[in-house]
């Protein structure tokens, strides 16, 4: 299916659209850049008949996340989507886990098209160091052409 090979257009964006951080504990808000490269750990899609290519699918994936001060994170992203053949639209929450056992849980929703995506993000609740943390963000990522036995390509942003 065709709306299959797109399954992974969804998540990449989500890992830090939300990385405009600032500690409760601070005046102001920092604004944190990123790069990611993302990757599926799994999903499956269950057709709609009303029109041809339209589906409905849910997905895991995992990322590597380096902020721009050298500090990584790992994220873990669950991911609704709807696709109609070319594009799509995606709602997911994803957890970002740093070193520390800190982590900063988002909620993000956007859009997909072939190859790329784009999400704006909420950030809903943080842990440890985050404690408190309040941000929105937008983010985008491109995707590698899926290949063989892959249930959603890889992607970076």
């Amino acid at each position: 299916m065709a709306a299959k090979k797109f399954v992974g257009i969804l998540f990449g964006v989500l890992v830090i659209s939300a990385w405009v951080l600032g500690s409760a504990g601070q005046a102001g808000a920092e604004t944190m850049n990123f790069k990611f490269y993302t990757w599926s750990i799994k999903g499956d899609w269950t057709p709609v008949a009303d029109v041809e290519g339209h589906a409905v699918g849910y997905g895991v994936r995992g990322s590597f996340v380096v902020l721009e001060n050298g500090e990584v994170a790992y994220s873990e992203a669950v991911i609704l989507r709807d696709w109609k053949k070319t594009d799509g639209t995606i709602s997911q929450y994803s957890t970002i886990k740093f070193q520390d056992g800190s982590t900063i849980i988002t909620k993000s929703q956007g859009t997909t098209g072939v190859g790329t995506s784009g999400l704006t993000t909420e950030i809903i609740k943080g842990t440890g160091r985050f404690e408190g943390i309040k941000g929105t963000g937008t983010s985008k990522a491109k995707y590698f052409p899926q290949e063989k036995g892959e249930a959603a390509p890889k992607g970076w942003g």
